[in-house]
């Protein structure tokens, strides 16, 4: 069973910045496709960030320019690292494989962005 552990997820001002860590249990970083997700109570959990396995990003036009996701192979770990963030960055944030076709949910880490 592949697990995820997230963390660095915090209180930050507008504006300011943070970095999300997720590692994995295995090898999955370096062979699937990794995303992060993020939900809210008001909204369906969404894909926020996605990065292949050669290395090709992709974004939600919400945070487009802000967010950057990266990966270390060597240590099964996938990362976040969030600017500029805006109080609906506020969310659980989660990662996993994309797509969705196994595994679980880790716990998350959550941010808020709150003056």
């Amino acid at each position: 069973q592949v697990q995820f552990v997230e963390s660095g997820g915090g209180l930050v001002q507008p504006g300011g910045s943070l970095r999300l860590s997720c590692v994995a249990s295995g090898s999955i970083v370096s062979i699937w496709t990794m995303g992060w997700y993020r939900q809210t109570p008001e909204k369906q959990r969404e894909l926020v960030a996605s990065i292949t396995r050669g290395g090709n990003t992709n974004y939600a036009d919400s945070v487009k320019g802000r967010f950057t996701i990266s990966r270390d192979n060597t240590k099964n770990t996938v990362y976040l690292q969030m600017s500029n963030l805006k109080p609906e960055d506020t969310a659980v944030y989660y990662c996993r494989q994309v797509p969705l076709t196994f595994g679980s949910w880790g716990q998350g880490t959550q941010v808020t962005v709150s003056s």
